[in-house]
């Protein structure tokens, strides 16, 4: 019977152990790889077993979907610490990128146009997208070019530092259109 630990202030039940590993290998017949990666040929999982005792290593099923499933003979701790010195590597080499939003009016003043400017351009350099939304409200829903001409000027003037991803288009009562970081 397996206990699972919870940690006294993380509530998330620790992942499982998946891997396929000594006595949990259940196949009938398996190919072994030895330690110095020579083939060993097919042969029960037991003879398989053995001949990993024998080594004082452990017999790791390394592609269980195989026919006939493949198993290694290795240093069990070794590799889970391989596997996920490598996945801490690939979670610190992404970069996650998040949409921001700027909301415009139709009757917005050029300095409050400025500061929304400003934000908008540092997350552009930041590598975020940026969703630029002009809202209608009311009887603005009349004069929709003028919230054009708004949103015009405010993606030409990100222009330097920005590709437009979806152009303006109308979504019901509001102007919206995506603009993406330029590559370096």
């Amino acid at each position: 019977m397996e206990v699972a630990f919870i940690r006294k202030y993380d509530r998330t039940k620790p992942k499982p152990n998946d891997d396929l590993v000594n006595g949990k290998i259940r196949f009938r017949e398996v190919l072994v790889i030895d330690q110095n990666g020579d083939q060993l040929g097919t042969m029960s999982s037991r003879d398989a077993q053995n001949k990993a005792n024998d080594a004082n290593l452990d017999l790791v099923c390394v592609a269980p979907k195989a026919k006939p499933p493949v198993c290694r003979i290795m240093d069990y701790g070794k590799y889970r610490f391989e596997k996920q010195k490598k996945e801490r590597e690939q979670r610190r080499n992404s970069k996650v990128v998040s949409l921001k939003e700027t909301q415009l009016s139709p009757t917005i003043d050029v300095h409050d146009k400025n500061v929304k400017l400003k934000r908008t351009l540092k997350w552009l350099q930041d590598g975020d997208k940026v969703k630029v939304a002009v809202r209608f409200r009311g009887r603005q829903m009349a004069h929709i070019e003028i919230g054009q001409k708004i949103l015009d000027d405010f993606v030409e003037e990100c222009s330097e530092y920005c590709v437009i991803e979806k152009p303006a288009k109308m979504e019901g009562r509001t102007l919206i259109a995506i603009l993406a970081p330029k590559k370096k």
